[in-house]
C-alpha cells in the first residue's frame, strides 16, 4: 500500500469527531463580577477575553453557556459540578484566577477535582506563551483534565492568553472530548 493509505492515529480519531459540542463557560474574576453580578454575556460585564473565548467558539459551531464568577473557591467548584452534571455539557472551559496573587484561586479549585489530567496543554500554553512574553510565561498556572467524562481546561484572563488557549483548544476539542466521553 502507498504512503496514501495510511492515516496518522491522531487524524482518524479527529475524522471521527462530530461538530456542535456545548461548552460550559466561566470567567473568573472578581472585580468583574462585583461591578457586573447576574451578567449573561461578555459584553454585559466587560468581559473582552470571554467574548474573544466565545466569538471563537461560535465560529466553529459550539454552543457556549457563559458565567461570571468571583475568586472564590467554593463558588467556582458549585459552578463546576453543576457544570460537570449537566448531561448537556461536552467540556468546560475556565479563564482568569491562574495566576499567582493570593486571590488566583482557579486551579485550587479545580485541580484537586480532576481524575486525569492533561499535562499538554499547560506545558503547550507556557511554550507558546515564550515566544510572545519570554520567560514570564513561568507565572502561569494553565491545566486541563477530565473530570466525568468531561474535559476541563483552565487559562489565564488576559485577551492574549485567552487568544493563544483557544487556539490550543479548538484544535483538538473535538479529538478530547470523544476520548473523555470514551467514544474513539
Amino acid at each position: 500500500m502507498g504512503e496514501e493509505h495510511f492515516m496518522n492515529t491522531s487524524d482518524e480519531h479527529k475524522s471521527h469527531t462530530k461538530r456542535g459540542y456545548t461548552i460550559g463557560f466561566a470567567t473568573i474574576s472578581s472585580s468583574r463580577y462585583l461591578d457586573h453580578e447576574g451578567a449573561r454575556n461578555p459584553s454585559e460585564a466587560d468581559d473582552a477575553s470571554g467574548a474573544i473565548i466565545i466569538d471563537a467558539l461560535h465560529d466553529l459551531g459550539h454552543t457556549v453557556r457563559y458565567s461570571l464568577l468571583p475568586d472564590d473557591i467554593s463558588l467556582i467548584r458549585e459552578w463546576l459540578e453543576g457544570a460537570v452534571a449537566d448531561p448537556d455539557t461536552d467540556a468546560i472551559i475556565m479563564t482568569g484566577g491562574t495566576g499567582l496573587a493570593p486571590s488566583d484561586v482557579t486551579i485550587e479549585a479545580v485541580g484537586q477535582l480532576l481524575e486525569k489530567e492533561i499535562p499538554g496543554f499547560g506545558e503547550i500554553f507556557r511554550r507558546e506563551s515564550m515566544d510572545e512574553i519570554g520567560y514570564a510565561a513561568m507565572l502561569t498556572r494553565a491545566i486541563a483534565g477530565i473530570i466525568q467524562g468531561r474535559a476541563v481546561f483552565c487559562m489565564p484572563g488576559s485577551p492574549n492568553a485567552v487568544r493563544l488557549g483557544i487556539g490550543i483548544i479548538a484544535s483538538e476539542l473535538g479529538h478530547v472530548v470523544e476520548h473523555a466521553r470514551g467514544r474513539v
